[in-house]
């Protein structure tokens, strides 16, 4: 499966891509946003140009895990975004916990050597690859839990001996 993720931000928005059979995930574009149209309209573009599967749009929930108001500009950028898309495009929308993965970027940006000019138009779009790899991790673990659940309700050995 094909994956998308947007990391909105005041000024920037961060787009990663990755998929989930070879867990693999890399930075796309960080892009200006003067508006919440410009985010809308940049955001399409993306998903025109990569066909996703799936759209996970970074939540920022506060650090005790309630909902703010950016996380209802968040949901209400989900809705319109959903809304915008063509008829014909098949894409879910699925919304991550994006706490401290802007710590997460800037750790490994700090490792880098770059200059502050450089990192600083790689922060978002690694933001959004610290988001997508939180999702496909989260969704490897409940795949593995279920399979394991799955093997744990097969054949009763006291019932079945060798």
């Amino acid at each position: 499966m094909r994956y998308l993720c947007i990391d909105l931000g005041d000024k920037r928005t961060g787009f990663a891509c990755g998929d989930d059979v070879l867990f693999l995930v890399q930075p796309l574009l960080v892009a200006e946003a003067p508006s919440r149209e410009a985010q809308l309209v940049t955001s399409l573009k993306m998903i025109e140009e990569y066909g996703p599967d799936r759209v996970v749009l970074g939540m920022p929930f506060n650090m005790d895990g309630s909902e703010g108001p950016r996380a209802k500009l968040t949901r209400e950028f989900g809705d319109a975004l959903l809304q915008r898309l063509p008829p014909r495009t098949r894409v879910t929308l699925v919304y991550q916990d994006e706490r401290l993965s802007s710590f997460a970027a800037e750790e490994k940006l700090n490792r880098t050597g770059r200059t502050h000019g450089e990192k600083k138009a790689l922060r978002d779009a690694l933001a959004a690859c610290a988001i997508l790899e939180d999702f496909l991790r989260a969704a490897r673990n409940a795949s593995s839990a279920a399979h394991t659940n799955i093997a744990d309700e097969g054949i009763d050995d006291d019932e079945h001996p060798s």
